[in-house]
């Protein structure tokens, strides 16, 4: 293996660590980060991931990064949550990054909870309930921003072992 060879891993290797940080902290593009570092380890001589599959994963990212930002909202407003609630939980993820691990998840609940009390402070089961609807959905769009970070790690691992990575997608 040459040396572009060894950089261009090395590269792709913090590419992938970053995006997995990403598919769970707000404010860093997760699964787009995880393609960059499918691309970069494309580049080497020991992998055979082709265009057609990287186009494929390319578009794969955009839906989930589209999908990722609709379903929050989606699961607030069927909660009949308020724009103080979904601002409530945004700001509580980026709180939550503070308190490290768990507190991006208890952040996104609080937030919600406390934007929607900010709205209508009469009626706290209400909140609760759009809290727990924000945070189902702020948990459905890390789930499928890792399950799509994951699957380019397998492809990437196909394609380094030499396996035909094009029959994994088609």
């Amino acid at each position: 293996m040459a040396q572009t060879d060894i950089l261009l891993f090395i590269v792709a290797g913090l590419l992938f660590f970053v995006g997995i940080v990403g598919c769970i902290a707000p404010g860093l593009p997760g699964t787009p980060l995880c393609w960059g570092g499918l691309l970069c380890a494309s580049f080497t001589s020991v992998c055979t991931v082709s265009w057609v599959v990287l186009i494929i994963c390319a578009v794969i990212t955009a839906i989930v990064e589209i999908v990722n930002n609709i379903v929050p909202a989606i699961f607030t407003r069927k909660a009949g949550g308020s724009k103080e609630a979904a601002w409530g939980s945004i700001i509580g993820t980026f709180v939550g990054l503070l308190g490290l691990g768990v507190g991006v998840f208890l952040g996104e609940f609080l937030g919600a909870f406390v934007g929607e009390l900010i709205h209508n402070d009469k009626d706290v089961k209400h909140a609760l309930v759009v809290a727990c609807w924000s945070f189902l959905g702020f948990i459905t769009g890390v789930g499928l921003r890792l399950l799509t970070a994951f699957a380019f790690i397998i492809i990437l691992f196909h394609g380094i072992n030499g396996g035909d990575v094009q029959s994994l997608l088609v």
